[in-house]
């Protein structure tokens, strides 16, 4: 069982957590890892482009001038889609992207994403508390302690084993700082950030939302 050092806010080694095999060893799935992110951002596309075609731009359905006798191309109404201002042709039309990822697939590809931050060396730090979590706000302790245990100015999501609104609020301003919780935690939000930041009980709680997956799932 593979152990992580716990640091306090100064970046000083203070004790030291047990990682289960199932989170830090064994095979990482790149393939269902890569369609599982592609289908996450897949859903967060609206879908909802839109352009007008002849029937729906405005103006009259009357042919311009006679067909013949004029000496001029031959010309419909004002919506014809080759005149400025016509509708288009084969124009993008609101639809939706959802790609839909089975339940399995989803917690095999977690699981992965966990493994590949718990075996890149220094992917993830664990603290023993956070600023803020005193129901008092301060991004300046959150941005100093981010800094004493590695992780300043690198993209960084803090796990927290259960909500903390004052958390979030110290971190909320900062750009590269994403706050979430155990239970919540996707494999997009995993693979984007460069480190993850843990308490020790958010090591229990990414094991309760891997779903208890056995080592031949997740393999």
């Amino acid at each position: 069982m593979k152990q992580l050092e716990v640091q306090n806010q100064s970046g000083a080694a203070v004790s030291t957590v047990d990682v289960p095999d199932l989170l830090a060893e064994g095979k990482v799935n790149g393939a269902v890892l890569h369609q599982v992110v592609v289908a996450h951002l897949a859903n967060q596309r609206q879908g909802n482009q839109a352009t007008k075609t002849r029937a729906q731009v405005a103006g009259s359905g009357k042919k311009l001038f006679r067909q013949k006798g004029l000496g001029r191309a031959r010309m419909g109404d004002i919506r014809s889609p080759i005149r400025v201002g016509g509708g288009t042709i084969f124009g993008p039309q609101p639809r939706s992207y959802r790609q839909y990822t089975p339940k399995k697939m989803r917690r095999v590809a977690l699981v992965s994403a966990l493994r590949a931050k718990f075996q890149e060396k220094g992917a993830v730090k664990v603290v023993n508390e956070f600023p803020g979590a005193d129901q008092t706000p301060k991004t300046k302790a959150v941005v100093a302690a981010l800094k004493a245990i590695g992780a300043g100015r690198k993209k960084t999501l803090i796990v927290l084993p259960e909500p903390n609104v004052w958390v979030y609020r110290s971190a909320k301003n900062l750009p590269k700082v994403t706050v979430t919780t155990a239970d919540l935690v996707n494999t997009f939000e995993i693979l984007h950030h460069d480190i993850m930041v843990l308490l020790p009980g958010s090591v229990d709680g990414l094991m309760k939302r891997a779903g208890g997956a056995s080592e031949a799932e997740a393999s």
